[in-house]
């Protein structure tokens, strides 16, 4: 859970921000549910996908301060499963701001070495929309300085379910026996693989729960809550979070440290 910085940190400049990163404690894997785009939209009396194509500018705000900072993966929850109950004319605008970002920031992608990756059911997207992330995924394979997964019609049930499946398939086909499955081997059949696991996760807007998002992935993931919107949520609010990420201890289960009696 995350610990509110302390004041002395929110009177920090950027600059001042940034020069108490450690390089060495950074996160080499980056998650965010990107929450609040439409309450950031109503609050300004502004139709909901005004919060989205806002939200736009934060991504390309991540995007680049991830590369900036050697953090070799960012992982964003752009549209879930449960985001098909939307009205119908909110799931048009959103496919419309997928494709946009998809044909306007491809050669800024591609410039940068971002190699981008499309999971989730992805071909239960609109045609236009799935063509657009096929290319581009395509198009930027090559590139090695950061991985941007994007999560389209996900659901981590759903992708724990569908792993399940292709194992079962090779399973019965003989290629796999079962003494050897084991959690390396599940891993493999997951859509973000060979992704390693986030390190850090953050979710704007103040709510305190990963909805079905990356399940198997986030195990021992350091879990950052913010009440920050997303469309707010720009390099200050990145540092932050960075910053009390360098605070944890990870311990993953074992005793780093003991106190003597």
């Amino acid at each position: 859970m995350q610990q509110a910085p302390s004041s002395s940190l929110e009177q920090l400049s950027e600059d001042e921000l940034t020069a108490r990163l450690e390089p060495d404690l950074l996160p080499k894997h980056v998650a965010v549910i990107m929450d609040g785009n439409g309450r950031w939209a109503e609050l300004r009396g502004l139709p909901r996908i005004a919060g989205h194509r806002e939200g736009i500018n934060s991504v390309r705000t991540m995007i680049t301060h991830c590369r900036d900072l050697g953090i070799g993966a960012l992982t964003i929850y752009a549209f879930s499963k449960e985001n098909w109950n939307r009205p119908a004319l909110e799931i048009t605008a959103l496919m419309g701001l997928l494709e946009y970002f998809l044909s306007t920031e491809r050669d800024s992608l591609i410039r940068q070495g971002v190699r981008f990756r499309a999971v989730g059911q992805v071909d239960s997207l609109p045609a236009a929309a799935r063509r657009w992330a096929r290319t581009t995924e395509e198009e930027t394979a090559h590139c090695d300085k950061l991985t941007l997964t994007v999560a389209l019609s996900y659901g981590g049930r759903a992708e724990i379910v569908e792993a399940a499946r292709a194992l079962m398939k090779d399973a019965a086909a003989g290629t796999i026996q079962p003494e050897q499955i084991d959690e390396a081997l599940f891993q493999q059949y997951l859509s973000t693989h060979p992704v390693p696991d986030p390190d850090l996760l953050i979710r704007t807007s103040g709510e305190s729960r990963i909805s079905n998002f990356l399940l198997w992935q986030l195990a021992y993931t350091e879990l950052y809550f913010t009440p920050t919107l997303w469309p707010d949520f720009r390099r200050r609010e990145f540092l932050l979070a960075l910053l009390e990420y360098q605070r944890r201890e990870r311990r993953f289960g074992r005793v780093l440290s003991t106190v003597s009696s």
